[in-house]
Formats: structure tokens, C-alpha cells, sequence
């Protein structure tokens, strides 16, 4: 079986999660796989030593292999199992296919700064709502698996003091609260990132109330993305959970459609509704929208377009110009021989601390809100644009190019996007592990 080493309170454990049990379900998965938690003894003992990282989730294969990052296990697992792919085919879906990438990317790169803030904001001190208590039991949860009730929330306790420092996090600010900052998040823009993401939520809200999933009757890796940070961060987590379910709960039954467990109301894909016949026998039809697929004829629905303007009118920019302040930092001489570059992280990667806060050669300026503010670069941003471009140029479909190109016309400078060589200037960034490194090609 696929051995899937994660926490339920995980970002991006509740993306892959969601992903194996629907194609588990769909009979996809070859021989299934099981959910562990990975507790510390497993990180430093077995995770680490075999993946050369301690990041969450992980998976190992059928064949020993480990796997670590939501994105490559996703990429993994749908070439081994292609009978029911989550991703559209170019050939005959290419718009459906490009949006599917795009929001995985808004949901893992973007939407990870306020669905972080909405976590630990409510968990500092001295505010009238607080989820700290909960937030304690979690992690302890981890922390401390075979502790008492208290015992679990004392651990998670002392790891938020210990790696946080979550007593002085707006003075003194370490762990994820630097990160934060690191991320452009800071007193400056915290607001205007929520004011972000509520936008994200109405139009979310909106779409889900003509079609189940993003690309109509069907989960596709889009939801799969939308799920990281809206599953652990928004609908667990107590008061941002609590402003979910009282002012967006289609998009609550989205979440429970989508990640698959009690989720008899939410009309999952696959479940079936029933009448009665006239003898009072059973009679099912699908229960889904779209009639349980995606739209036909690589229709984009059209509530769901204020998303897809959404990635272009705010991370868009930001990419562009971050892609542009990497180039730079990899044509300096600030750049090693070794070609690594600073790896996936929520906060500035160790050995490139200098470059990546501050005014360093690794952070650039960006808006957000219509605030100007300072973030680092993270050049796994130009691994996920280089898959993408990838995912939709791996064929020679002259058409196919031409179809995607008049529909990124709409966007402003949304056809770049498909020039990744004018916005590297031929390099490339490699990934080994959990290590980035970047080439000339």
C-alpha cells in the first residue's frame, strides 16, 4: 500500500488526503493506501534519513519510494494511475486543464499567506477571540500521540513557545509568525490580505452554488489545491471556522464534499440520490451536478471566471517580478556554484537569511490591496510556472496553443504565461528532493 505520513491540521496533508481517498474510491489507486501520523520519533527516525526532509506530507510508494511535496505526489501518483485522472487532457480540455493548474497554484502559493495569518493570528495572546486552546490540542496531538488530554495540550503548548515564541509574536516574531513577514504578511498588509481572501471566498460561494466542484460535476486537482488551505486552516481551525459556517456554507458543503468523509449531505462524487417507484422500489440517479463530470466541450463555467481574474489580478504581478528579481540574484555573484537556490518554505530558507529578508537580492516589492510592501523571492514559485508551461506544451498542438492563447488574452499580459523562456532568460530550476537548484539550459 502508499503510506501517506501527514497530520489532519496540515495544509497541505488535507490536499493529498482528499486526492487518495477519491481515487481510492474510484477503484484508481492500485493497492490503497493508509494515513499515518507522523509524529516526531517518525520525522527524525524514518522521514528525514529516507526523503532528506522533515516537511509534511510525505508518501512512501509500493516500491519504497518517497515522495515529499503535494504537487509531485499528486504528478506521481496520476502517472501510475490514469484511469481516472483528476487532471483534464490537453488534447481535448486544454482551458479546463490550464485552470486546473492555475488555482492549484493561487490556492498552494497565495492563498497560504491569509490562511496562515487566520491560524495564528487567533492564537496570539490577548485577543477576545482566541483559538489558541484548540490550536494546542492539535499540535500536542502530534506532539505527544500517547499522552492524556492535558498531557497532548501541554505539548503543543511548549512547542508554540519553544518554536514560535508565541507569548512575544508581534515584538519578537520567530517560526511562522517570521514567516509571515517574510511573506509580505505583516501589521501593514495582514488586513488587506484578508480582504483578499474574503473576495476569493464570495466568488467561491457563488460558483458553488450552480456546480459541486470547480470544473462542474467532477473533483479535478483545482479542488484538490482549494482544499489545503480552506480544509486544515479556514474550516477547522475555530473562529475562522466559525465565520465559514455562518457566512459561506456552500463553500463549508464544498469542503466536506471534497475532502471525502462525513459528507452524506454534500452530495460527494460517486453518490447517489433515489426516488421511489410507483411499487415503492429504489430508484438512483446521480446525485452530483453536470451530471457528474466536468463540463463538456471544455467549457470554463463562468462563475467561476472572478477566480481565474482573481490569480491575474494579484499574484500574476507578483510572479512576474518576482521571476524578474530571481534572474538577477542567479546572474550575480551572490548566486554559489552549487547552483542550490533557497527551497519551499514559509519562511527564509537557512543559508540564504540574508538575501531573502530585508533589502536582500532575494525579496522585491509587490502590492497587495493596493499596498505596497516587501516579500521574499521563493524560486519554488518558478518550479510550479515551469510545470505548468510544461503540463501544457509537453505536445507539439499548434491549435491546442492557440485555443489557450486567446483565452489568456483576456487577462492582463495573461499570454506570458505561456513564454516561460522570456520570463527566465534560459534558466531552469531543478528539483531533487526536497533541494531546489537552478541550470542553464
Amino acid at each position: 500500500m502508499y503510506k501517506l505520513f501527514s497530520w489532519e491540521h496540515s495544509y497541505f496533508s488535507g490536499k493529498v488526503r482528499a486526492y487518495l481517498r477519491f481515487k481510492h474510491r474510484q477503484g484508481d489507486l492500485g493497492p490503497g493506501y493508509e494515513d499515518i501520523l507522523a509524529t516526531p520519533e517518525l520525522i527524525a527516525g524514518l522521514l528525514t534519513p529516507r526523503s532528506g526532509s522533515g516537511a509534511i506530507p510525505q508518501i512512501q510508494t509500493p516500491e519504497g519510494e518517497w515522495i515529499q511535496d503535494s504537487s509531485s505526489i499528486i504528478d506521481a501518483c496520476e502517472a501510475l494511475h490514469p484511469k481516472y485522472p483528476v487532471i483534464p487532457d490537453l488534447k481535448t480540455r486544454p482551458r479546463q486543464r490550464l485552470v486546473a493548474y492555475l488555482i492549484e497554484f493561487l490556492a498552494d502559493e497565495w492563498t497560504v499567506v491569509p490562511a496562515f495569518w487566520q491560524r495564528w493570528f487567533f492564537s496570539e495572546n490577548g485577543h477576545d477571540f482566541s483559538h489558541r486552546v484548540f490550536n494546542e490540542q492539535q499540535w500536542g496531538a502530534v506532539m505527544n500521540p500517547g499522552g492524556r488530554g492535558a498531557e497532548r495540550r501541554a505539548a503543543g503548548a511548549g512547542f508554540f513557545e519553544a518554536a514560535f515564541g508565541i507569548s512575544d509574536t508581534r515584538k519578537d516574531p520567530k517560526g511562522v509568525y517570521a514567516g509571515l513577514i517574510h511573506l509580505g504578511c505583516d501589521e501593514n498588509t495582514e488586513r488587506a490580505w484578508q480582504k483578499s481572501q474574503h473576495h476569493l471566498l464570495e466568488c467561491l460561494e457563488t460558483h458553488f452554488g450552480a456546480h459541486d466542484y470547480v470544473l462542474g460535476g467532477r473533483p479535478s486537482l483545482a479542488d484538490f489545491g482549494l482544499l489545503g488551505p480552506l480544509y486544515a486552516h479556514l474550516y477547522r481551525d475555530a473562529v475562522p471556522g466559525f465565520y465559514l459556517r455562518t457566512h459561506f456554507p456552500l463553500v463549508c458543503e464544498w469542503i466536506e464534499r471534497t475532502n471525502g468523509e462525513g459528507a452524506l449531505n454534500a452530495r460527494q462524487h460517486g453518490q447517489k440520490l433515489y426516488s421511489l417507484s410507483d411499487t415503492g422500489e429504489l430508484i438512483p440517479r446521480i446525485a452530483s451536478s453536470d451530471a457528474g463530470d466536468w463540463l463538456p466541450n471544455d467549457e470554463i463555467p463562468e462563475t467561476l471566471m472572478p477566480v481565474i481574474a482573481s490569480f491575474f489580478d494579484e499574484m500574476w504581478p507578483m510572479l512576474v517580478d518576482s521571476t524578474k528579481t530571481l534572474v538577477r540574484f542567479l546572474e550575480s555573484d551572490d548566486h554559489a556554484e552549487t547552483g542550490e537556490v533557497p527551497g519551499k518554505t514559509f519562511t527564509a530558507t537557512p543559508g540564504f537569511f540574508e538575501h531573502q529578508t530585508g533589502e536582500g537580492g532575494l525579496t522585491h516589492s509587490f502590492t497587495i490591496g493596493g499596498i505596497e510592501s516587501r516579500r521574499m523571492v521563493i524560486p519554488y514559485q518558478a518550479w510550479m510556472l515551469q510545470r505548468i508551461h510544461n503540463a501544457l506544451l509537453e505536445e507539439n498542438l499548434p491549435n491546442t496553443q492557440k485555443v489557450l492563447g486567446n483565452f489568456l488574452d483576456q487577462f492582463e499580459n495573461g499570454r506570458a504565461l505561456l513564454d516561460l523562456d522570456a520570463q527566465l532568460h534560459g534558466w531552469r530550476i531543478r528539483k531533487e528532493g526536497a533541494l531546489l537548484f537552478a541550470d542553464r539550459v
